[in-house]
């Protein structure tokens, strides 16, 4: 078989898996040894829901390397910082804990807590996170709140919500990757290669296990941030083998039932068909 077609008969099974399901599925993935790219609706604007935390983080680390922010300064969880809140364990925990801000953005992306997003977007603005998007390329990504309502209906429109594109969660990803021994693309995040590397480790160790995770084996290595929102599910993450990046990932549900017609809850569905569009990837690359 030629690589030509090898890569049309990969295309042909992602766009089966999105197929078989109502809802949509957009996605991004890319061979990191070989560069195929197969993309479907990867440039449509989505709900991000905490797939944003990535750039929040990236924006943090730019102002932190600015010195506008110290990463070692102490936060104190407060009692108002646990309201509206519907993730991560910090709303469970009393408050008076003192963090540093380097902790508190590991809070946030290694259990998607929203105490912690809260005490990292405090110290940003929300109009500097969506500022750096565009100025690194995020074209497609627009962050709105600083935590999303949760009275949010599931068909609320992608005005009520920060919204991003699997190509620009691919761009930001391969943008921290190539940025561990680059000081060129270190640069261009507007950080450095050390705080890269404390990015890269910090999304590797994100512990929820669905999505992308899955379907693979149970030490794989992967670098990603996953979300959940009232329309959808979705991930967006590198998957690495034998220590080497393998392929990139980014996939986004939308429009997902609350159940399917066989009663099952939509949003298994979504997440068991993020995991399959992965298994096919690790399969195939």
């Amino acid at each position: 078989m030629t690589v030509a077609m090898k890569a049309a008969t990969m295309a042909e099974r992602l766009h089966a898996i999105a197929d078989a399901q109502p809802f949509i599925t957009r996605f991004l993935v890319r061979n990191l040894e070989t560069g195929e790219t197969i993309g479907r609706g990867e440039n449509e604007e989505t709900p991000s829901a905490s797939t944003r935390k990535t750039s929040i983080m990236m924006a943090a680390l730019k102002a932190a390397h600015e010195g506008r922010l110290d990463l070692d300064a102490g936060i104190t969880y407060e009692e108002r910082l646990k309201h509206e809140v519907a993730s991560g364990m910090f709303r469970y925990m009393t408050p008076g804990l003192v963090i540093p801000l380097r902790d508190a953005i590991v809070g946030m992306m290694v259990l998607s807590d929203n105490v912690c997003t809260k005490m990292v977007l405090e110290r940003l603005t929300l109009e500097e996170v969506d500022s750096y998007c565009k100025a690194i390329g995020m074209a497609g990504t627009h962050h709105r709140f600083l935590i999303p309502p949760l009275g949010l209906k599931p068909d609320h429109s992608l005005g009520e919500v920060t919204t991003t594109t699997a190509s620009d969660q691919m761009l930001l990803l391969e943008l921290i990757l190539a940025a561990q021994d680059d000081e060129a693309a270190a640069a261009r995040l507007g950080t450095s290669v050390e705080l890269c590397r404390f990015a890269l480790r910090t999304l590797k160790n994100q512990v929820l296990r669905y999505g992308i995770r899955s379907r693979l084996p149970f030490e794989t290595v992967v670098a990603s941030k996953s979300g959940r929102g009232k329309r959808g599910r979705m991930d967006a993450g590198l998957v690495y083998r034998n220590s080497r990046p393998l392929y990139g990932i980014a996939i986004f549900t939308d429009a997902v039932p609350q159940l399917m017609p066989d009663g099952t809850p939509g949003y298994a569905i979504a997440l068991e068909t993020i995991g399959r569009l992965s298994q096919a990837c690790w399969d195939a690359f």
